[in-house]
């Protein structure tokens, strides 16, 4: 028995404990109830609602929360959160939206202007039909030339717009078609990812570099973190993180080929490579769809647990004849999706690269008068970055650049 004057404890006695608190809880009146968790619906509300903005608004946030929350429980629980709100978000957008015109990120252009520039150079690719008639929005399917304001050289770059999701039309793929005659793509390491123990922060300044920038016309993302997946990258003699035989491969060679294979098809040319990154399994493979994408939901390019994400994703396509590179940035897309866009647009191979609202992006690159060099006219409205991006500003992630040629000597 307990001294009389001491206070007992209920912590040793879980029936004398929840005595107590439904003691107490009954002690409280219900209007009081009610009004804390009126508080706590309103305090939720806008936190939630501060967050969504946060997200949206400001580029660094969303991977910061999502990272430290990572940190702290661990991938699985966020992986189940995300699917969870992006599920939720695409039920909404199919109730509110799901009727209506279908999404634009430009206002189409007349036919004289969306057609080429008459200067000497890469013509566009083929126009092409838009794959569902019912969200098909005008000037899908025709190429638009585009460069940076003030850029009076002729471009080799070329957008158009794609409905790739008969259900969805707030659905969006944008396209850019880059001429491999007068341009060149290089890969650039972040400085941060992808993550490696063999190359040095040093090593890695994640900027575009000096060199290139008075040739430089535009950047775009890279592929997954390390910790998604693990895929490979190599730049040079640096081997930032080896090769996966299921991997779709994006490969440079010293002769300005490129090729976007599956590793195990293309791995005995590795000692002739300048350069490779490596992404989930390639979306088209020699004109032919990834069987899995058969399946509208698939986990393998970066659906969460569900697998049934619909998420801003990202894609890169090169043309049977080696002509066009196709950059493809979508907005509310499966894999299934992104993949019938680039089959759409004539790409022969195609790797996705990053997903999710802040990392995939695309911009062109505008040179001043005074020789200032900085990032403008992104893809789609929405993107967020800053005009020193890649050029002053260190990226944390590896990206890709577009320059011109150099006139042969």
């Amino acid at each position: 028995m307990a001294p009389q004057n001491s206070t007992f404890s209920t912590d040793s006695d879980p029936c004398a404990r929840l005595d107590v608190v439904s003691k107490q809880a009954k002690s409280v009146k219900p209007g009081r109830w009610r009004r804390r968790l009126l508080g706590t619906g309103i305090v939720l509300g806008v936190l939630g609602g501060g967050c969504w903005i946060a997200i949206h608004e400001i580029p660094s946030f969303g991977p910061f929360v999502a990272e430290t929350a990572r940190s702290v429980v661990g991938p699985g629980p966020i992986a189940w959160l995300e699917d969870v709100v992006y599920g939720a978000e695409d039920k909404v957008n199919l109730a509110m939206k799901g009727s209506e015109k279908p999404k634009t990120f430009w206002t189409a252009p007349t036919a004289s202007a969306a057609a080429p520039p008459p200067a000497p150079g890469e013509e566009p690719p083929p126009s092409f039909a838009a794959p569902f008639d019912n969200v098909k929005a005008e000037g899908d399917g025709t190429w638009i030339a585009m460069q940076a304001p003030g850029d009076g050289e002729h471009t080799a770059l070329y957008k158009t717009l794609i409905h790739p999701d008969p259900k969805r039309p707030f659905a969006a793929v944008a396209v850019v078609a880059i001429g491999l005659k007068d341009l060149e793509i290089e890969l650039v390491a972040g400085f941060d990812e992808p993550k490696s123990q063999q190359v040095l922060r040093a090593e890695r300044p994640g900027l575009i570099p000096e060199a290139d920038r008075a040739t430089a016309i535009a950047v775009f993302n890279g592929g997954f973190r390390a910790m998604h997946g693990n895929y490979g990258m190599k730049l040079g003699d640096k081997t930032f993180i080896p090769p996966r035989d299921i991997a779709c491969t994006i490969a440079f060679y010293p002769d300005d080929r490129i090729d976007i294979r599956t590793w195990s098809g293309i791995k005995a040319t590795e000692p002739t490579m300048t350069a490779y990154r490596q992404t989930p399994p390639c979306l088209v493979e020699q004109g032919e769809p990834n069987p899995a994408l058969l399946q509208e939901f698939n986990r393998n390019w970066g659906a969460t647990v569900g697998g049934d994400t619909i998420i801003r994703r990202s894609a890169l396509g090169i043309s049977k004849d080696k002509r066009f590179l196709y950059y493809a940035l979508g907005d509310a897309v499966t894999a299934q999706s992104i993949g019938r866009a680039m089959t759409s647009v004539g790409a022969f191979d195609a790797a996705q690269l990053d997903v999710n609202y802040s990392y995939p992006r695309f911009m062109l690159v505008e040179h001043g008068k005074e020789g200032t060099t900085e990032l403008t006219e992104p893809l789609v409205p929405d993107i967020k970055y800053s005009p020193a991006d890649y050029l002053g500003r260190p990226a944390e992630r590896d990206f890709f650049y577009v320059k011109r040629r150099r006139p042969s000597s």
